[in-house]
């Protein structure tokens, strides 16, 4: 009985010391979750998008199941352009330039135009995203960005995160074909 007694008062006293040295969980708003999340991404796009060379900027695989894929100038622009899209859908605005469909407009060629664009529209879907809390997240619904249908402003805001992230996986096969190792990966 006293070796269960022990355990025991053992057990409890673990517990109130762990309580005391564990730091209570930040509470965090819709607000920052999204923005946290967007934040993380742009910190390793934007990064990649500048690691590429110009002279290799518009580089497309070729040996292997690469037909008819994007080139890496554009996969970047793409990604800019859904973000314009996605920031206009949240906002329930048009886009405030002519993003020209989801390939964005042809006449941003250069690697600096790209880049410019791609930050440019960094700013516009954080614009959006900052006005996602938890009154609106999820009521009411905006129209989809991709065609028929609604959307919950907070099913947007994921998107423009997961979207980038899988175009940004993209991007770093097309690096490390290039002989590049990813900023993030430094």
């Amino acid at each position: 009985m006293k070796k269960v007694m022990m355990c025991l008062l053992l057990l409890a006293g673990s517990g109130v010391a762990l309580g005391q040295t564990a730091k209570a969980a930040e509470h965090r708003t819709v607000t920052q979750v999204l923005e946290n999340s967007l934040k993380s991404m742009e910190g390793e796009f934007v990064p990649a998008a500048e690691a590429m060379p110009e002279d290799k900027f518009n580089f497309v695989p070729t040996s292997g199941e690469f037909k008819g894929v994007r080139t890496f100038a554009q996969q970047v622009k793409h990604v800019a352009t859904v973000n314009y899209m996605l920031g206009s859908a949240i906002l329930e605005e048009k886009p405030p330039l002519d993003i020209k469909g989801e390939n964005g407009p042809d006449e941003i060629k250069t690697k600096a135009e790209v880049v410019k664009y791609l930050k440019d529209s960094f700013i516009y879907i954080h614009k959006a995203v900052a006005t996602v809390n938890e009154k609106n997240a999820v009521e009411p619904q905006v129209k989809s960005p991709f065609g028929e249908g609604m959307m919950t402003r907070m099913g947007v805001a994921v998107i423009s995160v997961s979207h980038g992230f899988d175009h940004y996986g993209q991007m770093v096969e097309y690096l490390r074909m290039n002989g590049i190792v990813p900023p993030a990966s430094r």
